[in-house]
């Protein structure tokens, strides 16, 4: 996420006027944020502009509210580069965190990767050129923000039942007339109408496909979104702010005009291999591209629609949410567990109603520990692919779990994962 910063203001100095930008990551999912009904704006990395007078202060700022700078550049830097993208997912995790991005977080922007590409010479690089090739056939940036596709609203259904946090809102729309192809794993760019505080045309956010590249109505026409409004408390004010892109989805009328760009994303792409194993972990509106990735394995019509593809492995998802009514498409993965009970496995970590061994909350990290041991024999199999979607807050407690099971062979995890990101079997996607 591409954030202008609240302390950047009329600079009086020829100092002043100097503009930085600050990489800031921080604030991950602890007891204490977990006590709020609201969230906490965080994402993988925020960006920050602070004129030069105001450099110290906002260090001390950003250091009060748990974040931590990674690099500062100058904003003339960016100034190169049309605009920045935020990827939704909305976090339905309501647990003091904020999210794409989909939850609704923002993520990644195109300025931000051009400058990843000028800074890392090492294995990204690499490893991005090695995806490329791999998926050279992966539809990507069909319609670009100078020129959108007009989509229309079709539906527009509550995902949170009664006595759950939050907004959550499952969202299909129509692609008939574009030439908008994608695939299980990417995203779309949404762009809100209006202009932000600066008067510039508001800029797209990134949100991950929840349906198949079938649609739901598996005829080819329709795309799906699984998005959060996004509502976090301002950490200084108090004020409640609302995210400007994840409310205007949220409460989109059928017939409603959209402004559609994409697709994009080669990180999340599930295998092509019919019997291979799928591992999922999800919080919140994570769960999008692996809802996608469960149609296309369990779902009927959608296994009508892909004779070439009739899933024969196994699929696990490992689910975290805050309350029972958070649990998105409970009624759709259950269905799916019961009628593929050797193919489908499904484990929840509710973290307001379930205890962890410790006594504290439930989290998904706590879950993985829990089969930490199973979960680790599946990873060693070639055939096995990991994905995790959602809270950057989880991963720490993931790589712990996966590192105490594999030093029981005498296996170093950190290494290992290296190895199978470099295999292309380890997907992250997380704010």
């Amino acid at each position: 996420m591409y954030k202008q910063g609240a302390v950047e203001g009329a600079a009086n100095t020829e100092s002043g006027s100097r503009v930085f930008v600050y990489e800031v990551v921080g604030l991950r999912q602890n007891e204490e944020t977990d006590q709020t009904n609201y969230q906490i704006r965080n994402s993988g990395s925020v960006f920050i502009r602070v004129p030069y007078n105001r450099m110290n202060q906002e260090m001390r700022r950003i250091t009060r509210l748990g974040g931590k700078i990674v690099s500062i550049y100058p904003a003339s830097a960016l100034q190169q580069f049309n605009g920045t993208a935020s990827l939704g997912i909305a976090n339905s995790e309501g647990n003091g965190q904020a999210t794409p991005v989909n939850a609704t977080t923002e993520v990644t922007s195109p300025a931000e990767e051009q400058l990843k590409k000028k800074d890392q010479k090492g294995n990204t690089m690499t490893q991005a050129k090695a995806k490329k090739d791999a998926h050279a056939d992966v539809p990507v940036n069909t319609y670009r923000p100078n020129a959108p596709f007009i989509g229309k609203c079709i539906s527009n259904d509550p995902l949170v039942k009664e006595g759950g946090i939050g907004i959550v809102q499952h969202i299909k729309f129509d692609l008939s007339g574009s030439n908008l192809k994608y695939i299980e794993g990417q995203s779309i760019g949404i762009i809100p109408p209006g202009v932000d505080k600066n008067g510039k045309p508001e800029k797209l956010r990134l949100y991950s496909i929840a349906s198949t590249r079938h649609g739901d109505d598996v005829d080819d026409k329709t795309v799906s979104l699984c998005v959060r409004q996004l509502e976090y408390k301002h950490p200084e004010t108090g004020e409640t702010v609302y995210g400007v892109c994840s409310t205007h989805l949220c409460f989109l009328k059928p017939g409603d005009e959209v402004k559609i760009t994409g697709p994009v994303g080669k990180e999340m792409l599930l295998p092509s291999d019919p019997e291979a194993n799928v591992i999922m972990m999800a919080t919140g509106t994570g769960i999008a591209p692996m809802r996608a990735y469960l149609w296309r394995q369990f779902k009927d019509a959608e296994r009508a629609a892909n004779p070439e593809y009739q899933f024969k492995g196994f699929s696990w998802l490992i689910f975290g949410v805050p309350t029972s009514p958070n649990i998105l498409y409970k009624e759709e993965l259950e269905e799916m567990q019961a009628k593929y009970p050797d193919n489908f496995r499904l484990t929840y970590a509710i973290s307001r109603e379930q205890k962890n061994p410790q006594g504290g909350r439930m989290y998904i990290q706590d879950r993985v520990a829990e089969h930490a041991d199973e979960l680790w024999q599946l990873i060693k199999n070639e055939k096995t692919h990991t994905y995790i979607c959602g809270l950057r807050g989880m991963e720490d407690g993931i790589d712990a779990a996966l590192t105490a099971a594999a030093a029981k062979e005498g296996v170093e995890w950190s290494a290992y994962q290296k190895e199978i990101k470099k295999a292309g079997r380890w997907h992250v996607e997380t704010y």
